[in-house]
C-alpha cells in the first residue's frame, strides 16, 4: 500500500492500493510509519507521491461502515494527519499524476511544494455534492492554500478542477508532463533538502503557526464533542 525508499537523502513515500489510493486506518498507520522513519533516518526532505491515475480518492468510505466509531476514529486520525504533515519539519513534497479528491486534495494542500502532471483528472473537494460537512479542520487548511477568489468555487461549490486550474486556484504550484515530473519533483526536493533544516522547520512553523493553531482548536473541539 505504501512504499518507503530513501535515495540522496530523499525520502520518497508512494502509495498504491492498486485502485482508488484510499485513506483508512491502514494507510494512515503507513504513512505517519514513514514520516517517523524518514525523521529517524536524517532524511533532508519528503515526497508523498500517488500511483499513475490517482494520487487518492479521499477516505475509504467502507471503514465507515465495520463498527459504530470506526468511521469516526478514522476522521480523527485524518485531521491529526494534515496538522503533522503541514507543521512537519522536513520539507514535503506532492507528486501528484492523477485524482486527487476529497482527503487526497486535503493531503496535497498541506506539502509545501505540489506539482501536479498535465492530464486529463480532476482535483475536487466533493463534500457540498456530497452531502456532507466540512471538518473546521480541513476549512482552516483550505483557507490557507486556496487562492481567496476560488474558496467558494473549491470549498462551497464543489468545483472538480483540471491541473492548469488546480495551479490557479491553489492546489498546485505548477504542472509538469508526466514523463518528466518525477525527476522534476525529486530536484526540488534535492534543491529544498539543500536548505539549513532548523531554520526550515523553524520558519514553516513560524509562517504557519496560526493556522496550525486554528486547526489544532478544531480538531480538539470535535474531539471533545464526540468523545
Amino acid at each position: 500500500m505504501l512504499k518507503y525508499e530513501l535515495h540522496d537523502r530523499i525520502a520518497l513515500l508512494s502509495i498504491d492500493d492498486g485502485k482508488a489510493n484510499v485513506v483508512g486506518h491502514a494507510l494512515l498507520d503507513a504513512i505517519n510509519a514513514a514520516l517517523d522513519r524518514a525523521e529517524n533516518e536524517e532524511a533532508g526532505a519528503v515526497i508523498l507521491r500517488g500511483r499513475d491515475g490517482v494520487f487518492s480518492g479521499g477516505f475509504d468510505l467502507k471503514e465507515f461502515t465495520t463498527a459504530d466509531d470506526a468511521g469516526f476514529s478514522m476522521v480523527k486520525r485524518g485531521m491529526q494527519l494534515l496538522i503533522r504533515l503541514y507543521g512537519y519539519p522536513l520539507p514535503v513534497v506532492a507528486i501528484v499524476t492523477g485524482h486527487a479528491v476529497a482527503m487526497g486534495a486535503f493531503l496535497v494542500l498541506t506539502c509545501d511544494t505540489r506539482i501536479g502532471a498535465r492530464g486529463s483528472y480532476k482535483v475536487t473537494l466533493p463534500e457540498t455534492a456530497l452531502g456532507m460537512e466540512l471538518p473546521a479542520t480541513m476549512i482552516e487548511l483550505s483557507a490557507s492554500r486556496i487562492s481567496p477568489r476560488f474558496i467558494t468555487r473549491a470549498m462551497i461549490q464543489a468545483e472538480v478542477f483540471d491541473p492548469e486550474l488546480a495551479v490557479t486556484a491553489g492546489f498546485f504550484d505548477e504542472v509538469s508532463d508526466s514523463s518528466s515530473i518525477d525527476e522534476k519533483g525529486f530536484d526540488e526536493a534535492l534543491k529544498l533538502a539543500q536548505l539549513p533544516a532548523q531554520q526550515y522547520a523553524g520558519n514553516k512553523l513560524l509562517a504557519r503557526k496560526h493556522v496550525l493553531a486554528s486547526m489544532q482548536e478544531a480538531y480538539d473541539q470535535m474531539t471533545v464533542r464526540f468523545e
